[in-house]
């Protein structure tokens, strides 16, 4: 060893790290408009907007663009991640559009290309939604994009009558869908008149910003929508009485949109998931994303590191470092990891592989309240010492 007089400082770079979670609020909307600025958003491919005002200016006025971006800024200013597809002849093959496909060149077209939004854009859409030219087929679709981006969709509840959207509901089993109904009335300003604004991109822009100030624990239901005037269908609703419209709507896992004594708002919690699963509630499921994909993106340090105790001690103290800090903020109720030595033998260790089990329990939703009520003669037992204090 070299002769030196003086200090050496040396790194250290072991030990456990700081997770921070990923955007939960980050919109992926598919909408058409042939008369949008065809610069600003070109045909099936996905755009990052960082400013819905001055995307709003250059969405045109024609189809599902401008309306859903303006009903999203009535509640937010997000992160969106926007593909714009073109109006087909008929429905059918606006459907076709929407949904889209991978050319023979290897691009995504349609939903699709929000796939490739990480990508080419640096971000991925957790909150996705094609308002206003959702089909059955379309809904599946988007259901399919979800479980592949770990995001969460909300789609219209097709039907003209009540018990055709309770039927509606039946297509499905994916916990990452919310089915709402009905649509909503806003003040349109290229009309001059109130007119038809969707359900679903209200709720995308409210989703968005119940993610930023409050988390993903918390519920579509219960929370004020702005910018409304009215609903295009009324549906009855009383909080008491489980025999109206929106109280089977709800039985079916379907949201309303109702009119309460303080405004319109969404009410339900539920997904499309099937009965006997764990992720029936919209918080659950998005709490679970977000576990998981800022567990999976923040341990990429570890990788191909020397595998020794220590780097099991200092992945598994990481994982719960998060932990804490979820659950001080109220996101989860707790949550542990730990080293399992059965899921850990010998040969595995030895081909490099770790695996860490993990739990957690998040907060359902106050869905169901309930009190019971007594009336009593308990309380004339002091009639006279009350009389003689009230002397």
């Amino acid at each position: 060893m070299a002769f030196k007089h003086g200090i050496t400082v040396t790194e250290v770079s072991a030990g456990s790290r700081t997770l921070t979670a990923v955007s939960t609020a980050v919109i992926g909307l598919v909408a058409t408009g042939d008369d949008a600025d065809a610069a600003s958003f070109p045909l099936d491919k996905p755009v990052l907007i960082s400013d819905i005002e001055t995307a709003i200016g250059k969405a045109g006025v024609t189809g599902t663009l401008a309306k859903s971006l303006r009903a999203i800024a009535d509640h937010t200013r997000p992160v969106l991640v926007v593909v714009r597809v073109g109006e087909g002849a008929d429905d059918a093959a606006t459907a076709s559009n929407v949904i889209g496909t991978t050319t023979a060149e290897g691009q995504k077209t349609g939903m699709q290309a929000l796939l490739d939004a990480k990508a080419l854009l640096g971000v991925k859409p957790k909150i996705l939604g094609a308002p206003g030219i959702e089909t059955q087929a379309v809904t599946a679709a988007m259901l399919v994009i979800a479980q592949k981006l770990r995001a969460f969709v909300y789609a219209r509840a097709v039907g003209t009558t009540l018990e055709a959207r309770r039927l509606y509901r039946a297509n499905f089993s994916g916990r990452e869908l919310m089915l709402l109904t009905p649509d909503l009335l806003a003040w349109d300003t290229t009309l001059s008149a109130n007119a038809e604004s969707y359900a679903v991109a209200r709720a995308m822009g409210l989703r968005a910003l119940i993610d930023e100030e409050t988390g993903p624990h918390k519920t579509l239901s219960n929370v004020a929508i702005k910018g409304v005037v009215g609903v295009t269908e009324p549906l009855r609703w009383d909080i008491e009485d489980q025999t109206t419209e929106a109280a089977l709507l709800n039985a079916k896992e379907i949201t309303a949109v109702v009119r309460t004594d303080d405004g319109f708002r969404f009410w339900g919690n539920r997904t499309t998931a099937e009965a006997n699963s764990d992720f029936v509630f919209e918080s659950t499921v998005r709490v679970a994303q977000l576990l998981t994909e800022t567990i999976v993106q923040g341990m990429q340090w570890a990788i191909d590191k020397p595998l020794t105790p220590a780097l099991a001690k200092d992945i598994i103290e990481t994982i719960n470092g998060f932990f804490r800090q979820l659950k001080a903020s109220g996101v989860i109720l707790g949550a542990n990891a730990w080293y399992e030595e059965a899921n850990n033998d010998t040969a595995s260790l030895k081909a490099g592989k770790l695996r860490i089990d993990y739990d957690y329990t998040v907060p359902p939703p106050l869905e169901d309240l309930g009190f019971n009520q007594r009336i009593t003669d308990s309380y004339f037992a002091d009639f006279a010492s009350q009389l003689a204090e009230a002397a």
